[in-house]
């Protein structure tokens, strides 16, 4: 069994995916930089300082999901974290929105997300301390969204948003069903974060929205189970 704890990280290739994987890294975790390219995974990976290694994983696909289980399983024995970073958007109106679209955003938004931690969940039930992070969004809570004052109300449309509100609720599914394990299951918002899925307008670098998702990584075992959160404290869902 490989000897430092190992934390895959998915869509880790850029944004907020690899600020999560080079902090890990820097913690000391070996992480697995989980792409759907492997040469983009690979051009990642030698970015980060520490033990990174490129894990070739496309969330949506089955056949991938396994054979990026199977050499974990074989080359390190090993997972103590899974973070559920990869994820797509569209925004436009609720009226106009394509539902093949739609049905994409869900795909890898929530059925790529319990794909994978179905997958993963022997190797972290096996481990000291296994951690489950989902990477989500405010625009996910329903009381924020309804909230007349909430800066971006209406943004979240019917893809992206309720994606995330979905995958929150997957989150609580499996924290729940993982009471009494040393699994813990939580998610966190990165903030409204400058990257690729919102052509670079957010307020916040990725480092800044890594914060989150590694102290989640990271909790001790009288840390929580089966929250929402972003770096100022609690959400409401």
């Amino acid at each position: 069994m490989h000897q430092n704890k190992v934390a895959l990280v998915t869509g880790a290739n850029k944004g907020i995916g690899l600020a999560i994987a080079s902090q890990l890294a820097a913690q000391g975790l070996t992480v697995l930089v989980g792409a759907r390219d492997a040469a983009r995974g690979e051009a990642a990976a030698q970015r980060i300082a520490g033990d990174a290694r490129a894990w070739q994983l496309d969330v949506t696909r089955t056949d991938s999901i396994v054979a990026a289980f199977t050499r974990i399983q074989r080359e390190l024995g090993r997972l103590d974290v899974l973070v559920n970073n990869a994820g797509i958007a569209t925004f436009g109106k609720p009226s106009t929105t394509r539902i093949e679209d739609v049905r994409a955003v869900f795909e890898t938004n929530v059925l790529g997300v319990i794909a994978v931690t179905q997958a993963m969940l022997p190797l972290l039930l096996a481990a000291p301390a296994g951690r489950i992070v989902n990477v989500s969004t405010r625009l996910a809570s329903i009381a924020a969204i309804t909230a007349p004052t909430f800066p971006m109300r209406g943004i979240g449309g019917v893809a992206y948003g309720p994606s995330k509100s979905a995958l929150n609720a997957v989150t609580v599914a499996f924290a729940q069903e993982l009471e009494g394990t040393k699994v813990k299951v939580n998610v966190a918002c990165p903030g409204h974060t400058a990257t690729d899925l919102n052509g670079h307008n957010g307020s916040r670098t990725v480092e800044e929205a890594a914060r989150e998702p590694v102290r989640l990584a990271l909790l001790g075992d009288e840390g929580p189970t089966g929250t929402f959160s972003n770096d100022a404290g609690p959400l409401a869902w």
